[in-house]
């Protein structure tokens, strides 16, 4: 049986983390950042893509509180915070180390 409309509510958070981490670069981006924080210049020449859309990028996975980013001088190193995000990228992308770096 179907849930109620009143119980749709309990839906909407998991179906926005869903939709952040419908996208390949920001899949990608996640994955990367789960072994540690990294900068946009380091992201944008790993994944071979400008500035411009790696930042864009990050502003959605902000936005949904997927990352946050950490001042260090002029640099801004990102890192992932929500747990939920980490193990759904795990289980999409399975355990493999390799995958994460």
């Amino acid at each position: 049986m179907l849930p109620i409309l009143s119980e749709l509510n309990k839906y909407e958070d998991p179906a926005k983390l869903l939709k952040a981490l419908a996208h390949p670069t920001r899949l990608c981006i996640v994955a990367g950042l789960i072994n540690g924080p990294c900068n946009v210049n380091k992201m944008k020449d790993c994944l071979n893509l400008p500035q411009s859309t790696v930042s864009q990028q990050l502003a959605i996975l902000r936005s949904q509180g997927i990352v946050d980013g950490l001042r260090n001088g002029t640099e801004v190193y990102y890192r992932v915070t929500n747990e939920k995000a980490k193990q759904l990228v795990k289980v999409l992308l399975g355990e493999n180390p390799a995958l994460f770096e």
